[in-house]
């Protein structure tokens, strides 16, 4: 249902495309179709929402003894060496037309900062499990999200701009290398 609506959304535009439209070109009704995704917006965004915890997940899955910057420092890494839609590096035609779908339409610009809230929480809650206060475990998450927002941002704009990610990726890395080092110059959390 997801693929269709986005197909028909690049196609028509956003705003342009009906609901009905989507359900029919998915061969399902409007009721199923809301079943699955509540708004208009969700089917081009749930992509989005898969994301939003996977933070949190990094730093629960951590070697031991691995500090929660470097976790999520060594997992961003290996996102940009696998060109992961997630960090900005990502090249591929769907992901971009994707991005642009997102970037260009009023309706959809704004949504991605709840993911990012949730996102945030998420890693909040991850890190104080892991026994940070939660006063730091908060401010620990906003300083993370930050850092990993502006790093896909950067890239993916890069990328848009016609900027292969092979060619992107060493700048891409030395980024993350300084963004992560500036990030763990405060106080380490767990």
């Amino acid at each position: 249902m997801s693929a269709a609506a986005i197909q028909l959304f690049l196609e028509g535009g956003f705003d342009a495309v009906g609901v009905a439209e989507v359900a029919g070109a998915a061969e399902v009704s409007k009721r199923t179709l809301f079943a699955y995704f509540p708004t208009k917006e969700d089917l081009v965004l749930h992509r989005f929402a898969d994301h939003e915890t996977g933070a949190a997940a990094v730093v629960r899955a951590r070697r031991p003894g691995q500090g929660a910057f470097e976790a999520l420092r060594e997992a961003f890494l290996r996102g940009l060496d696998e060109r992961a839609p997630v960090t900005g590096l990502c090249d591929e035609p769907g992901v971009l037309a994707v991005f642009r779908l997102v970037t260009g339409t009023p309706a959809l610009t704004t949504r991605p900062a709840g993911f990012a809230g949730a996102g945030e929480a998420a890693l909040a809650a991850a890190l104080g499990e892991a026994g940070v206060p939660a006063l730091d475990a908060s401010l620990a998450a906003a300083r993370i999200s930050a850092v990993r927002r502006v790093l896909a941002t950067a890239n993916m704009a890069a990328v848009a701009a016609g900027v292969p990610a092979g060619q992107r990726f060493p700048a891409a890395v030395e980024a993350a290398d300084r963004a992560f080092t500036l990030l763990s110059s405060g106080p380490e959390f767990a």
